[in-house]
């Protein structure tokens, strides 16, 4: 049974850090596809950055050069280290991952396990 976990959420002013972790069990793909989603209120989930299982990283414009994600293969964590926050920052922060190879898409619908969010709030 394949289980996503989050943490690392919370809040923090603007300019400020935080690192996002999710840990990742019952997930035993040679080939994959892990990305962070977030969730504003009112708005669609959008995908943030992607990581294929060979290190092979992607992100979102509006994130590009402020996030970085990551991940621990020896202890099966997903990481996302998030800098520069801005107020347009604040949501719901979400991993998900799916057996793939190629290309990893923003798109939720290529993804097939997800954790259950944990809340990123930036203030001004």
């Amino acid at each position: 049974q394949v289980q996503l976990l989050e943490s690392g959420g919370g809040s923090v002013q603007a300019g400020g850090s935080l690192k996002l972790s999710c840990a990742v069990s019952g997930y035993d793909y040679i080939y994959y596809c892990m990305g962070w989603f977030r969730q504003a209120p009112g708005n669609k989930r959008e995908g943030v950055a992607t990581i294929d299982s060979d290190g092979n990283t992607n992100y979102t414009a509006s994130v590009k050069g402020r996030f970085t994600i990551s991940q621990d293969n020896a202890n099966n964590t997903l990481y996302l280290q998030m800098n520069s926050l801005t107020p347009e920052d604040t949501a719901a922060y979400y991993c998900a991952a799916v057996p793939a190879s190629g290309v990893c898409f923003f798109s939720e619908q290529h993804y097939n396990y997800w954790g259950q969010g944990t809340q990123v709030t930036v203030s001004s």
